[in-house]
Order: C-alpha cells, then sequence, then structure tokens
C-alpha cells in the first residue's frame, strides 16, 4: 500500500502531454477477442487496469505484450472462461462477455468488481443480449452465457449505457444479419471502439449519435492503431490549473470532446485557449465563481469528472449545486473535503458547495478512482500537507499523475503506506 503526501499551496507552471484513454483502451482491447489476427495497439496508457485486461486476455487464449504504450495482440484459441480473481478487481472485464459469444458461442464471465460507486447493473448487457439469441443462467457468482449464433436485432436502450453499448456493438460485428442499436452511448470512446473495429473490416454506421447499426460480417482482422487521449486526465489537469492559481499547456488534449467540461470550467472563471501547440488553462482575472452543473450522458458533463469539478469549486466565490445524475454513491469524496475544510452540504444526489477562503492538508482516504483525483487537486491547492490514502484507486485510471504533477512544479511524492 503507498500513499501521496503532498505540500500544497503552489502554482502549477509548465506542460503536460496528456496519455491515452484508459476507458477507449479497455474496450479496444477485448474487442481483440473478435480478430482473426493480430493487432496493435498505440498511446495505451500504462495503469493497472490495462495490465489486468492483458492478463484476462492472455487468459481467454490472446497472448499480449506491452512496451512503452505499444500492445501487440495475437488472437489463438479461445477459452471461454473469465476467472474471478481477474474480473473482482475490475468492472470493465464484462466487456469480454459479447465477443466471446459471438466467437465461441459460449461465455463464462465471474460478475464484474471495480469501483464502489453504486450498482452498475449488467443486466443491460445481458437483456440485450439476449435479444440477439444468446441465453444466460447466473450461478455462484458467475454469468453462463451460450449461444447457437447470435442474430441481429433491434434493441432499443432503457438507459445510454456506455457498457452495455461497447458489448452490443463489439458482438453485433458477427452477428448474423443487421442490428440496430437505438438510445445508445454517445460517449468519444465509443466513438473510438467503432472506428477500430471499422478498420478491422466491420461495418457500422451511426456511431456518434443516439443510433447505431451494425451489420454483420464474417471474420474480422487485425490493424495498427492509436488509442485516443483521456478527456478525463486532461479535465483534471486543467482543473489543476484553477485550482493552483498556476498555468498548463495541454499537449495531446482531445479539445473537440470536451466540450461540456470546457463550458463549466470557463463558467466558473478559467481561461482556456485553444492553440497550435496544445490546450492553454489558467484562472480568469476575475478568479473562480460557483457554478450549478448536473452530470449527464454525453455529450453532458461526465460523471467522471464531478469529484473534480468540486475540489475547484471548494475555493470558487459564492455558492454552486452539483447534482448527480448517473450514479448513486459518487459522493464519497464528500465526507474528505470537508476535513480540509471545504463547507458542502448533501441532500440526496445533490451537493451544495459554499466557496471557502483555504483548504488545509490532512490525512485523506480515497474511495474511488475520481475521488482520489479530486483530493490531489484539493491538496495541490491546500495549506500544508495533505497525505491521500488508498492510492491504488488513482494508479486504475492517472498515468505517473505525480510524475506529470511533479515536473509542472508540484511538491508531491509517492511513499509507502507505513512510512
Amino acid at each position: 500500500m503507498e500513499n501521496l503526501v503532498i505540500e500544497g499551496g503552489l502554482p502549477l507552471r509548465g506542460e503536460i502531454s496528456v496519455s491515452g484513454s484508459k476507458n477507449a483502451a479497455l474496450p479496444i482491447l477485448m474487442a481483440s477477442i473478435l480478430l482473426n489476427g493480430p493487432a496493435v495497439f498505440t498511446n495505451v496508457p500504462d495503469l493497472r487496469d490495462i495490465h489486468t485486461t492483458l492478463r484476462l486476455l492472455e487468459i481467454l487464449g490472446c497472448p499480449c505484450s506491452f512496451r512503452n504504450g505499444r500492445v501487440e495482440v495475437s488472437p489463438g484459441p479461445l477459452q471461454s472462461e473469465a476467472p474471478y480473481d481477474l474480473v473482482k478487481t475490475m468492472r470493465a472485464s464484462v466487456l469480454c462477455l459479447g465477443p466471446l459469444l459471438a466467437r465461441l458461442g459460449v461465455a463464462r464471465v465471474a460478475m464484474p468488481g471495480g469501483c464502489a460507486i453504486g450498482a452498475r447493473p449488467v443486466n443491460l448487457h445481458l437483456s440485450a443480449l439476449e435479444r440477439m439469441g444468446a441465453e444466460f443462467e447466473l450461478e455462484e457468482g458467475y454469468i453462463h452465457g451460450k449461444c447457437a449464433g447470435l442474430r441481429g436485432a433491434h434493441i432499443q436502450f432503457d438507459f445510454p449505457t456506455v457498457g452495455g453499448t461497447e458489448n452490443l456493438l463489439m458482438a453485433a460485428c458477427l452477428a448474423e444479419g443487421e442490428t440496430v442499436l437505438e438510445n445508445v452511448a454517445r460517449e468519444p470512446e465509443v466513438v473510438d471502439l467503432a472506428r477500430f473495429l471499422i478498420r478491422c473490416g466491420a461495418e457500422i454506421e451511426g456511431h456518434g449519435s443516439s443510433v447505431i447499426r451494425v451489420r454483420g460480417v464474417r471474420a474480422l482482422n487485425g490493424c495498427e492503431y492509436a488509442i485516443m487521449p483521456d478527456r478525463i486526465e486532461a479535465g483534471t489537469f486543467l482543473a489543476a490549473a484553477g485550482i493552483t492559481g498556476g498555468e498548463l499547456l495541454l499537449r495531446n488534449c482531445p479539445y473537440d470532446d470536451m466540450d461540456a467540461v470546457l463550458i463549466k470550467l470557463r463558467e466558473a472563471g478559467m481561461d482556456i485557449i485553444q492553440r497550435a501547440d496544445g490546450v492553454l488553462a489558467r484562472p480568469g482575472s476575475g478568479g473562480l465563481r460557483g457554478v450549478d452543473v448536473s452530470t449527464r450522458p454525453h455529450p453532458g458533463f461526465p460523471t467522471d469528472m464531478q469529484a473534480q469539478l468540486m475540489a475547484l469549486l471548494c475555493l470558487a466565490d459564492g455558492s454552486s449545486m452539483i447534482d448527480e445524475t448517473i450514479f448513486e454513491n459518487r459522493f464519497m469524496h464528500v465526507q474528505e473535503l470537508v476535513r480540509m475544510g471545504a463547507d458542502i452540504r448533501l441532500s440526496g444526489s445533490a451537493a451544495m458547495v459554499r466557496g471557502v477562503e483555504h483548504l488545509a492538508g490532512a490525512p485523506v482516504m480515497a474511495s474511488d478512482l475520481r475521488a482520489s483525483a479530486s483530493l490531489v487537486l484539493a491538496g495541490l491547492a491546500a495549506r500544508g500537507k495533505t497525505v491521500v490514502q488508498r492510492i491504488y484507486h488513482l494508479d486504475r485510471g492517472y498515468e505517473r499523475m505525480e510524475l506529470k504533477l511533479q515536473a509542472v512544479g508540484a511538491r508531491i511524492r509517492r511513499v509507502p503506506a507505513d512510512a
């Protein structure tokens, strides 16, 4: 176990390069199961969840190698079981279900784990796959799926689930006939998956809209593909510039995929400027000010930026209201921010944030990935020393975060938990 120790109060200045997107890389790597030949992926972030995915692919019959952001996958004879020991640590591992059914007609996948931020039920995945001819049984913590070949179907999601959209999109590529998916997720990571599949020979239309059409093909071939940059990491570092009163230039920033985040950060008083060499972020001349925000599916404000924006608003002038509509139980960072001097009141799915003059360093505990990031941001701005515990959550989604922050002036270091 390790902690991050932060001596706050310094404005961050310099350049940060945004890593590849974990949320795009995970489903794209899982799509290797669909391929008849090898594939090469570049701009892959070096993260715990990525390595868990690569170990899972190895077990499923797709040998992998990872070196300097480059992954090579060589699909071989496939196995149908995703064991609990791997799946328990990462919810995205359920994304192997659709590809395994499409290729083998059978899958045995342990019920997924991951961040403790609500139910995140997989029933939307299962009911949609049943429409394509799959049958499921749940026993002893495993999802047992089988089918005599998947068939195209017309499927309307009750909610635009990202994982469900990705699972069905992959399964439909090798199904017989046409599949129409309605009320699908429109996130840029879903679009990146569709673009990869098209490069491999899939016939997909409508990705990025609420309706996707997929005509099944006999086989998909491998290719070389660059993973998109991580818009949530980019948003986190934009917020870091604002909360510390600094100025950061983000290179490889997916500016066009970040409209909702950019709008709210500008409303909160930040100057964010797109330039030829990157995206420049700094507080505006009027300082930070309170804003209201409600999390929504893309193109709305992403729930994965809610905690980081809250940290920023803790030091804004005036009051802010944050409404979390995507996940229940995603305010576990609030109690830790309050320990640092924040003024936050919860009422159901809403948080009222009243800006304070300053935050004070304190020992705090991370409860999930994005909560970890919000506590790091608060620690960077706080007076005194902040110790962020349980940073294994952070390592699931941010590539060498403390090293990137050190390079722009942060006093932050990783230490053993018992140090």
